[in-house]
């Protein structure tokens, strides 16, 4: 019996569970179980290839739309780090999340990929964020932040400075908040899709908004991350079709 997507997210947000900190994961960005053998690893992998919905895409001709603004309320949350063996993930506290159309979609956590998943007119940036959300009926909306070489960012450097020295279960760090508001840039116009998770098992049902317009990070942080993952990006799926709207 395959497993629901909500299960799946729960199972994701717990990594320990899934591998011991001294084992390797179980499928990877390289080699025999890199992106195009994922389908081949598990039967829950199976979308990874028969999926019609996948994500990451390059994004390149678009619908421009009077799109609803998204509304973000996001409060400070203890610092909740993680290294699962992909990317470094903070989990974060009950209490925020983003308005859509009138439906609330609560924070969950957020992650890293270098480089960015999605691309614009065939152009990746340098890392992207994901601050994926649930809403009450189990649906997955992911806010994707780009990133641009610049200055340091001062949540990011937060990030770094707590790194896990090993992979396993979620390390709290005592005395320090986060604001995940603070990575948001100032004009918050966006692209919209239906899309995946774009790791195993690439479910879909995933409504995907990517930030216009880029944030900073310098460049000593993102060879920080580059240290630790050098490259954990699915390459860009098809479209299949899919109208990607882009906010006015």
């Amino acid at each position: 019996m395959k497993r629901t997507l909500t299960s799946l997210l729960c199972a994701a947000l717990l990594p320990a569970a899934a591998f011991a900190a001294d084992k390797p994961a179980h499928w990877s960005y390289e080699g025999v179980t890199g992106p195009q053998n994922w389908a081949k690893l598990e039967q829950d992998f199976s979308t990874c290839t028969l999926g019609h919905n996948q994500s990451p895409i390059d994004i390149r001709k678009t619908a421009k739309a009077k799109l609803p603004p998204l509304e973000f309320s996001y409060s400070p949350s203890p610092l909740k780090i993680l290294d699962n063996g992909h990317t470094i993930q903070v989990n974060y506290a009950a209490g925020s999340s983003i308005t859509i159309d009138g439906k609330r979609y609560e924070l969950l956590q957020f992650h890293f990929h270098k480089p960015s998943e999605e691309k614009i007119n065939g152009r990746s940036y340098p890392m992207v964020a994901h601050l994926v959300h649930r809403n009450e009926e189990g649906k997955l909306a992911v806010v994707a932040v780009l990133f641009r070489k610049g200055a340091d960012n001062p949540l990011v450097q937060t990030l770094w400075d707590a790194l896990p020295k090993e992979k396993g279960e979620a390390q709290e760090v005592a005395g320090v908040n986060i604001d995940i508001g603070k990575l948001l840039p100032a004009a918050q116009g966006y692209y919209n899709f239906a899309g995946s998770l774009t790791t195993p098992p690439c479910s879909e049902e995933v409504n995907w908004f990517v930030l216009k317009t880029p944030v900073e990070m310098s460049d000593a942080q993102l060879k920080r991350f580059a240290h630790i993952y050098k490259h954990n990006a699915r390459p860009t799926q098809p479209l299949n079709g899919r109208t990607v709207q882009e906010s006015l």
